[in-house]
Parts: structure tokens; C-alpha cells; sequence
């Protein structure tokens, strides 16, 4: 399934999760092969299933990774197939560049506790998780001319995995791997806070990792606070409800901190009611750099950046000139938002 590239100028995408970015086609030849149920036969099918196109929360919206990830975790080739054709399909969409997050742990089957997805035990532990995503990722970027930079997850609820991805990120970080991550359902109240998460970050900062966190989406503008002063994240993944708290939006825009917006998932997910004025579209036109620009219809939202992306897989130097218009399209059960963020 081929999507159309929203317009024909080169592209940097720095939100997108590769565990979402699955072809279904790709899911429906190793359920067979592996001999694991799936709810439908055709790709059309799994779509219809795994694919959104109306408004629900961030659980119900998480959830349908449960369709089918167990088809892909646990299996080299799997992993490795999905990491090449993700790199495929954003040459295809006209991308340049692209940072692409995932959890090591939830495509491992060894060594992680509990074992995702309802596996059995097996062989693949998260380090190697990391090595074969990168295998796939270097090749594409080798057949495709995309260059392609990798961001490692922790997971809200599993604040024990944390540590494990922090030096997860230290041993590849010359191989693809450019941030941390803190992902997952951000309604568990507190999560932030959760030791294993602040450590993890602690550590991020003392062995210079840079650091994402996905805040403001489904909570409070509190969360992105914790964020900021806690987890010293360096760019918060959208961050929608830090409008609700003008002094820390004026903060955060005065500290020119970088929000990665993905406009069309934040209506699936319920962040955004369609009713209202999207907070991107109510960042004046004046904002900062670290701050996506756009103008928005019932058709299409428009996201344009004039000055510079923060990206961190070109040794700090940043992207310019940069524009993207995000049409509305079904997602894939996560922040495919189809074009960058």
C-alpha cells in the first residue's frame, strides 16, 4: 500500500514510530509463515481493522498494536524487513531525512521481563533487537538515498526496561541511534515521575543522549513540565495541552524548546476535538524555530517551518527550509501522520 506524497519537495519527518509504519502486506506473510491467527485475510482487510480514520483515546488507539505485533516480534527477518521497507516507503513519500523511534523490548522475546505480546520465550533480546532494526535501516538508507536515524523508546509502564534502553542508546549511538525516548500511555498517572524513567534520563544527560518525551498529548500540561524539569527532555513529542498553561507556554517558547507535532494523529487520538482551533494552528505565525507553523481547513492542515528543523542525526547542524502539508489520511494504529512532524 503506496500513499501519495503530499507534495513534490524533499521532506523531514522526525515523529513517525516504526512499529506503526507496518505494511500490512508485510504483517499477513509472516502470520502465515509463522502460523499466527490474524483477524483478516486481505490487506484491505487488516486495514479496515488495524487502521483508524474517526476520533477515539490514546488507550483505544494503542491498542491496535495488539493485532499484530506479535506476528513481527520475536522474528530477525520480520524485524529486519520492516525497518528496510520503512526506509522504502519514506523514499517513496519524498523523505530526506528521518528519525524513527521504537521499543527494543517490545520486538524482543528473551531477556525482557515480562516478554511482550504473550510470547513464548525465546532468543531475541532487546540489544539485538537494536542491531537488526539498524541492519534494516542501513540498507534502506544504502538502496533508497534516505538518510534514516533511529530513536530507542521506554515504555511508560514498564519503568524497568528504562536503564536497559539508556545504554541501549550509549552502545549504538554511531550506528543510527541518536535519543531517547519516553513513549507509551501517558494517561498512568505519574509515569513520568516513575524511577526508572528518571534514571534512564539522568543517565541520558550525564553521556550527552539526546532526549524526547511524549507529553501534552493525552496529559496535562503538567506532564510536559515533568518533561522539561525532570526528564530535561530537549524536545517534547506533541505537547498539545501546553496551552492550557500560558506561563508554560511562554517559557517554553521564550526557551525556544522544539515541539514534534503530528497534527493528524492528535485528532485520532482524542488530544485534539475537531470542534476547537488546533493548537498549531494557534502558535502565531511569529514563533520561534523550535515551533512548526501551520494553517488548517477541514480538508487539510498546511505545516510549514521557514526556519530551522532540530534534528540530531547531522552532527547538530540543522535542516532549513523546510515544508510539509498533511493531508488527511488513515493511520496505521500510530503517529503516522504521513508527513513529518
Amino acid at each position: 500500500m503506496t500513499q501519495t506524497p503530499a507534495f513534490d519537495k524533499p521532506k523531514v519527518e522526525l515523529h513517525i514510530h516504526l512499529d506503526g509504519a507496518i505494511k500490512p502486506e508485510t504483517i499477513l506473510y509472516y502470520g502465515k509463515k509463522r502460523g499466527i491467527a490474524l483477524p483478516a485475510d486481505t490487506a484491505e482487510e487488516l486495514q479496515d481493522i488495524i487502521g483508524m480514520d474517526k476520533p477515539t483515546s490514546l488507550p483505544d488507539f494503542l491498542a491496535k498494536f495488539d493485532y499484530y505485533m506479535p506476528v513481527i516480534a520475536g522474528s530477525r527477518e520480520a524485524i529486519k524487513r520492516i525497518a528496510y521497507e520503512f526506509v522504502e516507503m519514506k523514499a517513496k513519500e519524498g523523505v530526506v531525512y528521518v528519525e524513527v523511534r521504537y521499543s527494543p523490548h517490545l520486538l524482543a522475546n528473551s531477556k525482557v521481563e515480562p516478554i511482550p505480546w504473550d510470547q513464548a520465550e525465546g532468543d531475541l533480546t532487546p540489544d539485538e533487537v537494536v542491531a537488526v532494526v539498524n541492519q534494516g535501516l542501513q540498507e534502506g538508507e544504502r538502496d533508497f538515498g534516505v538518510k534514516v536515524r533511529s530513536i530507542l523508546c521506554c515504555m511508560r509502564h514498564q519503568p524497568n526496561w528504562s536503564l536497559e534502553v539508556v545504554e541501549l542508546c550509549k552502545k549504538y549511538q554511531h550506528q543510527t541511534v541518536v535519543a531517547i525516548d519516553l513513549a507509551g500511555d501517558e494517561t498512568i498517572q505519574g509515569s513520568s515521575l516513575f524511577p526508572g524513567h528518571v534514571q534512564a534520563y539522568e543517565e541520558a544527560v550525564r553521556s550527552g543522549i539526546h532526549r524526547t518525551v511524549h507529553a501534552g498529548e493525552a496529559g496535562s500540561a503538567e506532564v510536559v513540565r515533568q518533561a522539561v524539569d525532570t526528564l530535561k527532555t530537549e524536545r517534547v513529542g506533541h505537547g498539545y495541552h501546553t496551552l492550557d498553561d500560558e506561563a508554560l507556554y511562554t517559557r517554553l517558547r521564550r526557551e525556544n524548546l522544539h515541539f514534534e507535532v503530528c497534527p493528524w494523529s492528535s485528532y485520532l487520538t482524542g488530544a485534539w476535538k475537531s470542534d476547537t482551533e488546533h493548537p498549531v494552528v494557534r502558535c502565531p505565525v511569529t514563533e520561534p524555530q523550535g515551533w512548526h507553523q501551520a494553517s488548517g481547513g477541514q480538508s487539510h492542515l498546511s505545516l510549514t517551518q521557514e526556519k530551522a528543523t532540530r534534528t540530531w542525526g547531522n552532527r547538530g547542524q540543522a535542516c532549513t527550509g523546510l515544508s510539509a502539508k498533511l493531508k488527511k489520511g488513515r493511520s496505521s494504529g500510530c503517529d503516522r501522520i504521513t508527513r513529518g512532524s
